[in-house]
C-alpha cells in the first residue's frame, strides 16, 4: 500500500516537469545542428538555458537563425532599424550572460 501511493505520488510530481525535460529550445537546437567543436549537449542546454531567462521566445528564434547564417547576424548589426538596433542590444545581453554562465 505504501509503494503505491508512494509510486503515484512521483508520478504526479514529475510529470509536469517531462514537458520542460525532454524539449529542446531554439537556440539549443540550432547550437546542437551547428558543426561546431564546442557545441556539446551540456554546453548547448546553459546557452539555451541563458536565452530563456533573457530572450522572448519569438528572439530566441530569431537568435537561432544566426547558428545556419552567421550573414544574418550581420545584417541585423549592421541594420538602422530602430528595431534591429534594440533586439541586437538584447541579444548582446544575452551573449555576455551567456559567456559568463557557460564556461
Amino acid at each position: 500500500m505504501r509503494r503505491t501511493i508512494l509510486a503515484a505520488s512521483l508520478a504526479i510530481l514529475t510529470v509536469p516537469l517531462l514537458p520542460s525535460m525532454v524539449s529542446a529550445g531554439p537556440i539549443e537546437t540550432a547550437c546542437l545542428r551547428s558543426d561546431r567543436a564546442q557545441a556539446t549537449r551540456a554546453m548547448c542546454r546553459c546557452i539555451d538555458s541563458v536565452a530563456q531567462r533573457t530572450l522572448t521566445r519569438s528572439e530566441q528564434r530569431r537568435a537561432a537563425t544566426f547558428f545556419r547564417d552567421p550573414q544574418r547576424a550581420q545584417d541585423v548589426r549592421m541594420s538602422k532599424s530602430d528595431r534591429d538596433n534594440a533586439f541586437w542590444a538584447r541579444y548582446r545581453e544575452f551573449g555576455a550572460a551567456a559567456e559568463r554562465s557557460c564556461q
